[in-house]
């Protein structure tokens, strides 16, 4: 049987409690994993692996990393015991070339920007799983150029995502809010998905925006919608919204896929819960 040709996909995670719940956004993921040919493996590129480095996980049976606290005990007990491909750490370092990819062995493994999107999207957790860091130390367009690079890896079955957030500002949030965007987020994220729907290839220079450094005061959450930019312009085909929203205020959960449908709407589910007493006041590590 001949390997498919895979897809790409950005996440907006938003709250780690999706994880947890079902709800319009949650549906989004569950429709774009049922819509995709069965993956080798799936390279996550997940906002919260975001050092100084660009490695990818190479273990066998990556953990799952409760990267958060001041949430529900029933979030710290989710497992998502996806295997590992350390084969695909080289792969990843050879289309990489000429920008260098270490392998992680044994520090890191799936953190909730992963399993809190992929226990929806692929929920028996029976698809290799790898994540790419990534690399604080690099502008925007080193991660564009890497995504169009990675690009590569499509024709070996591997799905490349991204999880993170077009706008995240945590310090801004309203976590009683949750179906909320402020007036100050709106025009950002609309512009983000005009230039990821219509010009993807000019996705890096978002960053430039005016608006930038409110919507996105550190970077981390935006970046992987860079690679999911540049696999587009690697491939020719224009991203999709998958899902569009806000919660909180100050968070944007858009979604994108390039060469899937778009899902249906899940009608009348509501979008995020509200937080409560349960999540930390400045949505720490979300």
């Amino acid at each position: 049987m001949p390997t498919p040709i895979m897809p790409a996909a950005f996440i907006g995670h938003g709250s780690p409690m999706n994880a947890l719940e079902r709800n319009r956004y949650t549906e989004a993921w569950r429709a774009f994993g049922a819509s995709v040919p069965k993956p080798r493996a799936i390279l996550m590129v997940s906002a919260h692996w975001y050092v100084n480095a660009t490695a990818v996980t190479a273990m066998a049976r990556p953990k799952t990393i409760h990267d958060f606290y001041g949430f529900p005990q029933a979030l710290f007990d989710v497992d998502y015991p996806a295997p590992g491909l350390p084969e695909l750490a080289e792969e990843v370092a050879e289309v990489a070339k000429p920008d260098y990819v270490g392998a992680d062995a044994d520090s890191w493994g799936l953190d909730h920007g992963t399993w809190s999107v992929l226990v929806h999207a692929f929920p028996d957790a029976n698809v290799p799983v790898v994540q790419l860091s990534i690399n604080a130390a690099e502008p925007a367009r080193y991660h564009m150029e890497l995504g169009i690079r990675l690009a590569a890896l499509r024709q070996r079955g591997v799905l490349l995502m991204g999880s993170g957030n077009v706008v995240h500002n945590l310090r801004a949030m309203d976590g009683r809010s949750p179906d909320l965007g402020f007036d100050w987020v709106r025009p950002f994220s609309e512009e983000a998905i005009d230039v990821m729907t219509d010009r993807p290839a000019d996705a890096a220079q978002l960053v430039s925006h005016r608006d930038f450094s409110r919507v996105a005061p550190t970077p981390e959450h935006f970046l992987p919608l860079l690679y999911i930019a540049g696999f587009s312009a690697a491939t020719g085909d224009t991203p999709k919204v998958l899902v569009d929203g806000y919660a909180y205020g100050s968070l944007s959960m858009t979604s994108f896929g390039v060469g899937v449908p778009c899902p249906p709407a899940a009608a009348g589910l509501p979008g995020a819960s509200p937080l409560g007493s349960e999540a930390p006041s400045d949505g720490t590590n979300i």
